[in-house]
């Protein structure tokens, strides 16, 4: 079996109005919400430069220049907290920027759907394999989820490699859920997916989360631009089209997973996340029994 070719670059969708979530995203992007003490999508950031993703493309929207700034450097600040000896918050700054110039930016003008905003980065990643991460989905653990993913990618052969996860027959109309083929492991080979079946009609309760690897054929099939599920672009459509002709698997990934679109989710992230830090976890679960 030939090594298939690197998966080096990754897009983030995060042109979302945010909707949930307002009057707080009124004036700043969703995925800009902190968890804890980093925003949503730092923590997707994160989970890519662990992978070994070299490039980073932000598919945003109208009112999104913060996440770019976020992701550059803040002189005054920086001068301001070495000159204080912070270190350890100066640290926490610059651990979280990528590489100068391997960050890059492009527009969705128009909301038509993950599938569309997945397009709008076609000549930023060019004719090479490339990734594609959720920052709503919040993925948690060691090895990350990415990580994870490109292991199983090398193992199959490459193709296209989607995180999954196991769902109640009730949950799977709110997901692209799998038809799956043969088990290997924690490897599922991918026979169908259909986006947002009703349950009566779902092939299984393997959904589809927001982690992907995808070939650039995915980019032809989306110039179709033809709707699916709620009048968008969807994504899972158009990868449905490449079964058949590449290998195509579902990785279920060790990573706890919490959806920070939803609020509660968003909340169950934050208190998760702080029982996980050793300087604040005492104080929190404190508070917590005391709120029972």
């Amino acid at each position: 079996m030939a090594k298939p070719k690197p998966v080096r670059k990754a897009v983030f969708p995060v042109a979302g109005m945010g909707t949930r979530f307002l009057p707080a995203t009124k004036a700043v992007p969703k995925e800009m919400l902190p968890v804890v003490d980093k925003p949503v999508v730092q923590y997707a950031v994160e989970e890519a430069k662990d992978a070994g993703i070299e490039q980073f493309i932000f598919v945003t929207g109208r009112g999104k220049h913060i996440i770019e700034d976020h992701f550059d450097h803040a002189y005054e600040l920086e001068a301001l907290l070495s000159a204080r000896e912070k270190t350890r918050e100066l640290d926490s700054l610059l651990e979280g920027l990528p590489v100068s110039g391997s960050v890059s930016f492009t527009r969705q003008q128009k909301p038509l759907g993950l599938g569309h905003a997945v397009w709008c980065a076609r000549h930023l990643v060019g004719d090479e394999p490339f990734a594609v991460l959720l920052p709503d989905d919040l993925l948690v653990g060691q090895p990350g989820a990415l990580t994870q993913m490109i292991d199983a990618y090398n193992q199959v052969g490459g193709g296209v490699v989607i995180a999954a996860e196991e769902k109640s027959l009730e949950e799977t109309q709110r997901y692209g859920v799998v038809s799956p083929g043969r088990s290997h492991g924690n490897i599922t080979e991918v026979k169908g997916v259909i986006e947002k079946p009703k349950p009566k009609d779902a092939p299984s309760r393997l959904c589809v989360i927001g982690r992907y690897i995808l070939q650039p054929e995915i980019f032809g099939e989306l110039e179709r631009r033809e709707k699916g599920a709620g009048g968008e672009i969807q994504l899972t459509d158009s990868m449905a089209r490449l079964i058949g002709r590449m290998p195509f698997h579902a990785v279920k990934t060790s990573c706890a997973r919490y959806d920070c679109g939803d609020k509660v989710g968003f909340l169950q992230a934050n208190i998760a996340l702080g029982l996980r830090r050793r300087d604040i976890a005492p104080a929190l679960r404190a508070l917590l029994k005391t709120l029972e």
